[in-house]
């Protein structure tokens, strides 16, 4: 479990939501998501638990003044996202209730409990979870990988010295992209494999700060050899995604 998963899992994320269908709730004051038995399960089962766990350190904060009880809520699964998503639930409303069924054929899964009061959230809650987001945002720490992506974006300010590039993360990473600024001659090895449809295998640090969406301290930057057809479906997949080698990042970049 983590404090902060930033943009890794998104890909795991979207599929696990798959299923997931979402309507008005029967009293028509909110929304019902129904989740398939099957391979939503784990997924409620996770969330009822961090529901709770979350709640509790609020109580706890709120009484003790401490926020250590949301370092042990990580095992719980509460993380920096669910208070963002907590926080966005709550602003601007009275409050938020959120309540976990289980479906009768299947039964309550272990560890739960069947017909359990909703977990409620207030606006008076905001300013611990916002501390406490604050603090998974700090807390997690950055991770040493190896990966190896198709370069889709090159810039830098003039014809020699550092550059940056964006990478469409193959293997190593689970994130979409990264952002990388490399040194010339690193650069310069990029720019190759990219003009030749190949990816690039480097070894760096992905940082917790930038939410894993950056990596840094590159090193052993080197093209990774594929077969000619490997080839060929990379070049049409690179052709598809972007048509804008060589324009300067923006904000949007950062996925």
């Amino acid at each position: 479990r983590a404090g902060r998963h930033g943009a890794r899992h998104r890909g795991q994320a979207a599929a696990a939501l798959d299923g997931v269908l979402v309507g008005p709730a029967p009293d028509g004051r909110g929304l019902t998501a129904f989740v398939p038995v099957a391979t939503g399960r784990p997924l409620a089962v996770c969330l009822f638990h961090a529901l709770h766990a979350a709640r509790e350190a609020v109580d706890l904060q709120r009484v003790t003044g401490s926020m250590d009880a949301f370092a042990t809520a990580v095992g719980a699964g509460v993380s920096h996202e669910l208070t963002e998503a907590l926080v966005t639930l709550v602003r601007g409303t009275e409050g938020a209730r959120i309540r976990v069924d289980w479906a009768p054929a299947a039964g309550v899964p272990e560890g739960c409990v069947s017909g359990a009061a909703p977990v409620e959230f207030s606006p008076g809650d905001l300013p611990v979870l916002l501390e406490a987001g604050r603090r998974y945002r700090g807390a997690e720490p950055s991770v040493t990988v190896t990966v190896t992506g198709a370069v889709v974006r090159m810039y830098r300010s003039g014809p020699q010295g550092d550059g940056m590039v964006r990478l469409r993360v193959l293997a190593g990473a689970d994130v979409g992209h990264l952002r990388v600024t490399l040194g010339e001659e690193d650069y310069r090895t990029a720019g190759h494999a990219h003009l030749m449809g190949l990816p690039v295998r480097m070894r760096g640090l992905l940082t917790g700060q930038s939410g894993f969406r950056r990596l840094t301290e590159v090193r052993e930057v080197a093209p990774v050899q594929v077969d000619e057809a490997e080839r060929d479906r990379l070049l049409k997949a690179l052709q598809e995604s972007t048509d804008d080698f060589g324009t300067a990042f923006g904000p949007a970049c950062d996925d």
